[in-house]
């Protein structure tokens, strides 16, 4: 009766037979009958919304677990906000403007001063061959037939049901949902009618202007500001909160500040954004600046305060799938309010970062394919990385976040200008920092600001990973000179007032 059983079940999700439901009895019917709904119901098990980071590592992952999987990406362009108009482009100038920079302060070094002139179109071109390669490596990944890719926008209109813009729909058991982000609005109706540029379009500028005024102290704002100062454009930069980066320590935001206004740029804090304004060849910002009110004029505005979620034209509400402020709200196993809908990438957030919208889309796939087994996301090895000069890299807890949450710690901090590799390369500023568990000596955070600093914290995050102590860091060999030794200096004397068990 069972092999009768598994052939008559077999044809049914093979041919969708229903009628041969009638040979059985009434369990064994229904059983049948479920199965054929399961195996017919939808055109797909996993249909992903966006091909950026997030969703292809989600399609990755589903079509490696056996799941018919579908990407629908409905951008001009193919590749993600890392790709085209993030990560990779901005890194890729800012290179660029670090070269020329050192190569103007040779001096340091016993070499003769000299200009260092430059062509913007050529700088520009070669920005954009690195990310055409990045792009199209991208494109021939999601075009690898491992899964279906279709070029569409989508828009639900039921739970398991998205419409595409050729008229045509499509069906899935399951969804990840990873469209990515857009420039936010503007704070105020006026920088609007003034004009304003965005980070897309500063990426893609022709030329340079003679002078811009950045609105923001994101890291965003941060990265712009110094790439344009080094390519002579007379930068203001205005941030509302009282430091830049304010999600970083203290301590991190002023060397930044110190160095900026060593390289000429303005920088304004603890300001209100009042009114913009139009007038011939330049563009006015009004502020409150300490209570007083200043104007700012400059050729070009660059609106720098942040990314909003890209989900409005999703019609998410037909899927039951809940939102704050567009953002989808979903839990630390990426599944949103509907239950067989996953989020991933910075749609969802909490944190916008290409890494983690790898991790997250891995994550929804695995818990599609696995849902007796789901894995859960875990913000404990959190890396930040600013890619000012000097850069600024972070993982785990802060300071400023265990004050906040009153986590117990200890912290030891040491500069760079203590130390060996760092005065022969020159280097003035910056330092790294450890915090640990007063009482088990575990490392539970670290920053760097300082050369390199987003490489050398990674030192950190293979520690916190492996949940090592101060006193096993302060052990590790190093080699010397090296900057990467900087880190047992903090470590020593973190272990020095901690007693060993």
């Amino acid at each position: 009766m069972m092999s009768l059983m598994r052939r008559i079940i077999l044809a049914v999700i093979r041919f969708g037979n229903f009628k041969l439901s009638n040979c059985l009895g009434p369990a064994e019917g229904f059983i049948v009958a479920a199965m054929s709904t399961a195996a017919r119901q939808f055109e797909f098990d996993v249909a992903i919304i966006g091909g950026g980071s997030g969703g292809y590592a989600a399609a990755r992952t589903s079509a490696g677990r056996g799941l018919r999987t579908v990407v629908v990406e409905g951008g001009t362009e193919v590749g993600g906000l890392c790709i085209l108009r993030g990560c990779m482009p901005s890194k890729a100038l800012l290179y660029a403007a670090e070269v020329r920079h050192l190569a103007k302060s040779s001096a340091i070094w016993g070499m003769q001063p000299f200009s260092v002139p430059f062509d913007w179109a050529s700088v520009m071109a070669r920005k954009d061959a690195v990310i055409e390669d990045f792009a199209d490596y991208r494109a021939s990944q999601l075009s690898s037939r491992k899964f279906e890719f279709i070029r569409s926008t989508a828009r639900f209109i039921a739970p398991h049901t998205v419409a595409l813009e050729n008229g045509a729909s499509l069906t899935a058991k399951s969804f990840v949902i990873s469209t990515g982000s857009v420039v936010g609005p503007v704070p105020i109706p006026q920088l609007g009618e003034a004009g304003c540029l965005t980070s897309d379009d500063a990426l893609k500028l022709s030329k340079l202007p003679k002078s811009i005024i950045i609105l923001g102290g994101g890291a965003i704002a941060v990265e712009f500001a110094q790439l344009f100062a080094r390519f002579d454009v007379e930068v203001t930069l205005i941030q509302r909160s009282e430091h830049l980066l304010k999600d970083f320590d203290a301590d991190a935001a002023a060397a930044i500040e110190e160095t900026f206004r060593r390289e000429g740029i303005k920088v304004y804090t603890n300001t209100q954004l009042v009114d913009a304004r139009r007038e011939p060849n330049r563009k006015v910002v009004s502020f409150l600046h300490n209570g007083q009110k200043t104007d700012v004029a400059a050729e070009e505005i660059l609106f720098a305060l942040g990314r909003a979620p890209n989900t409005k034209e999703l019609q998410l509400g037909r899927a039951g799938v809940q939102t704050e402020k567009d953002r989808i709200v979903s839990n630390a196993q990426m599944q949103t309010s509907a239950p067989h809908i996953y989020a991933a990438g910075d749609c969802t957030g909490p944190h916008e970062i290409v890494h983690i919208a790898v991790q997250q889309g891995e994550i929804a796939a695995h818990n599609i394919a696995n849902p007796t087994a789901p894995r859960s996301m875990d913000y404990r090895l959190l890396i930040s990385v600013v890619f000012t000069d000097p850069q600024i890299g972070s993982v785990g807890l802060s300071e400023k976040a265990a004050k906040a949450s009153g986590v117990p710690y200890l912290a030891a901090s040491y500069p760079f200008k203590d130390h060996g590799k760092s005065i022969i390369m020159g280097i003035r500023e910056g330092f790294v920092k450890l915090l640990a568990d007063p009482k088990s000596g575990e490392v539970l955070g670290g920053s760097c600001v300082g050369p390199g600093g987003g490489d050398l914290i990674h030192e950190i995050v293979v520690a916190m990973s492996k949940r090592m102590t101060v006193q096993e860091l302060a052990a590790t060999p190093h080699y010397h000179p090296t900057l990467a030794e900087i880190w047992t200096y903090p470590a020593e004397e973190l272990a020095d007032q901690i007693p060993q068990p």
